[in-house]
């Protein structure tokens, strides 16, 4: 009778500790809305442990129970290597797949976006809005930033003095949203690697000029005209003021230096004592004055000749060419007076 007894109470107990077991099992393995769609942005703060994820992730709504949310986690051995960053998350994913989800740091990704002629100034501040990034790397000149100037042919040849300004590409990129500041410019770096292909490179060398030449050219024609004819023409007229030991006057030199958002430029400012100031000096600028598209690029090295040896921009933005002095000060009596 009593061996009857211990072998009922045995199979309650094993039946008891099966449920057991069935029940963790799905609450763990099972999500808890299989069906929902809707995507739900989930953060991790930096500093915050296992015990505040599982309890935000419950209130959320996204899993069942924080408790079996750290049950899981702590036999796991997973409960220390929750990253912190955004993340999206849903109901209709199991406890496994949103820890391994926080273990491998899959966050969500950013959009930045780099708009043709934008300065350092304008990447740095998008880089501290979209990444909280108080940028460091691009206050350097290239001789204090050896781990991309042993990468990049490109940079090898520029003066110590000068910056990556001009050297990121203008461009959409996407990046995690706890990505690092050298991870973001080496991608965008390696972007304009290989923008300028191998056959740029030869027709920049067949022409016995820089690529650092280039890009400054590039730049200044990037911020006087808009059109691909216009850009072209531009090119061949500043190319040509250069042979023939004229100044640029460049007027986007001028708000370059001023920080100024229109292109008015008065009398005094083109007196400013810089080697960016192509009025008071000869030949190009120290350096690039922003990062300039591949179409300012491409006419920087194929200009168009022309008899042009002057032009202006209308306040609409069309550019008005002309072959002399005197015709060029006729047409900035007629658009810009």
């Amino acid at each position: 009778m009593k061996k009857n007894k211990f072998i009922l109470y045995s199979l309650f107990f094993i039946l008891f500790c099966f449920s057991i077991i069935i029940f963790l099992w799905q609450q763990i393995y099972l999500a808890k809305n299989p069906y929902d769609k809707e995507l739900k942005t989930f953060t991790i703060e930096k500093g915050e442990g296992l015990k505040e994820v599982s309890v935000n992730l419950e209130k959320e709504g996204i899993i069942k129970s924080d408790f079996l949310f750290n049950l899981y986690a702590f036999f796991s051995k997973k409960a220390t290597k929750l990253q912190a960053g955004k993340y999206q998350l849903s109901s209709s994913m199991t406890i496994p797949e949103i820890i391994g989800k926080f273990v491998k740091g899959e966050v969500i990704k950013e959009k930045i976006t780099i708009v043709e002629g934008w300065n350092l100034n304008d990447i740095k501040n998008a880089l501290n809005e979209k990444f909280n990034i108080q940028s460091s790397k691009l206050n350097l000149s290239v001789k204090d930033l050896p781990e991309f100037r042993e990468k990049f042919d490109f940079l090898k040849e520029l003066p110590n003095s000068a910056s990556l300004e001009g050297f990121l590409f203008p461009d959409t990129y996407e990046f995690y949203f706890n990505a690092k500041e050298e991870e973001i410019l080496e991608k965008i770096l390696l972007n304009f690697d290989k923008k300028l292909n191998s056959q740029l490179r030869e027709e920049i060398k067949k022409q016995s000029k820089t690529i650092f030449e280039i890009i400054i050219m590039a730049s200044l024609i990037e911020k006087e005209v808009r059109t691909m004819e216009d850009k072209k023409l531009v090119s061949g007229i500043l190319w040509k003021r250069l042979k023939i030991g004229m100044p640029l006057q460049v007027d986007a030199t001028i708000t370059y230096l001023t920080g100024k958002k229109n292109t008015n430029v008065s009398i005094e400012e083109t007196k400013i004592d810089s080697p960016y100031n192509t009025y008071k000096y000869f030949g190009l600028p120290l350096g690039p004055i922003c990062n300039p598209g591949l179409d300012s690029i491409l006419a920087a090295i194929y200009p168009t000749e022309s008899d042009y040896l002057f032009y202006l921009s209308t306040p609409e933005g069309k550019t008005i060419f002309s072959k002399t002095l005197l015709e060029h000060n006729i047409s900035r009596a007629k658009y810009l007076q």
